[in-house]
């Protein structure tokens, strides 16, 4: 399946290789330009270089379950199934209590509530929030958990490679005032060892700004129990004159606590910090099937 979005998303596999290739850059910047020489034979070197590896380790082993996991795909049917009565069966349909349950027309088949189409993955993604190209593959119900510690320990690599880079590059200038390093010795790699610091710099600072905006949004998201793609059409919706389209949420809103723990696990807070497997929320007791229980 993931060489199959491949093919389809070149641009996904392109995000991928730069995802992995900024990360080893930044840890071979880190260990060769940042921690040896400003660090060498201090136990904070040590320190620094477990405590950033086991981030970027924790971010690589996120990023892949992201990549890798099922996003909550809506089976296919085993069989053709006559969709041409579907209108005249929505009021049985609704008394045998799987409402919100539509068709789509592109994989042909019936799909829970709050399920879409994903055009790039050719198939309904159960509460998808978007098609994300740096994982090459979609952020939906069984995946999002995976997705935001991906976002959340990029954003913590990110911080933690801006301070070391600014806390070498003080150390390289005051021992150049104080006149401890060899500048013979030093002047043909300085200029190579700047040019470090400024390109990690600049990757940091994008990296980080962008992971926290989406880290933001997909947080708003889990409280508001509204994918983006729900909040667009609704929004669309009310907008629309005598608008009689209803939204998903015709319950009890859910406090937040429930809302998070629907998407991180119901286990204690601080496994939400690891890509552990959790079980698959339930809405509303229906259980996903290619068919809702409903006679066609």
């Amino acid at each position: 399946m993931a060489a199959f979005r491949c093919r389809r998303d070149p641009c996904g596999f392109i995000c991928l290789i730069l995802t992995y290739f900024s990360v080893f850059y930044a840890d071979y910047v880190v260990i060769q330009y940042v921690l040896i020489p400003a660090y060498s034979g201090s136990v904070w070197c040590t320190l620094h270089g477990s405590v950033f590896n086991i981030i970027l380790l924790l971010l690589l082993a996120c990023h892949s379950k992201a990549v890798f996991s099922d996003p909550g795909m809506v089976p296919l049917s085993e069989t053709d199934i006559d969709f041409s009565d579907l209108r005249s069966q929505t009021n049985r349909l609704n008394d045998r209590g799987c409402e919100g349950w539509t068709v789509c027309s592109r994989c042909e088949t019936y799909r829970p509530p709050r399920a879409h189409h994903c055009r790039v993955c050719q198939r309904c993604i159960r509460r998808m929030d978007h098609h994300c190209p740096w994982i090459n593959n979609c952020v939906g119900e069984l995946n999002q958990k995976y997705f935001i510690q991906f976002l959340f320990y990029t954003g913590m690599a990110s911080l933690y490679s801006m301070a070391l880079v600014v806390s070498a590059w003080v150390w390289r200038i005051r021992s150049e005032i104080e006149g401890d390093g060899d500048e013979e010795e030093e002047a043909p790699s300085k200029h190579l060892i700047v040019a470090h610091y400024i390109i990690l710099l600049v990757e940091s600072i994008l990296f980080g700004v962008f992971v926290l905006v989406i880290f933001y949004d997909q947080l708003v998201s889990i409280i508001t129990d509204e994918t983006p793609i729900e909040q667009t059409r609704n929004r669309l919706m009310k907008d629309k004159p005598n608008n009689t389209y209803p939204t998903h949420i015709t319950h009890k809103r859910k406090p937040k606590m429930a809302l998070l723990r629907e998407v991180f696990g119901r286990g204690s807070i601080i496994c939400w910090l690891f890509p552990l497997h959790s079980s698959p929320p339930s809405v509303g007791g229906i259980s996903y099937s290619a068919l809702p229980d409903y006679d066609v």
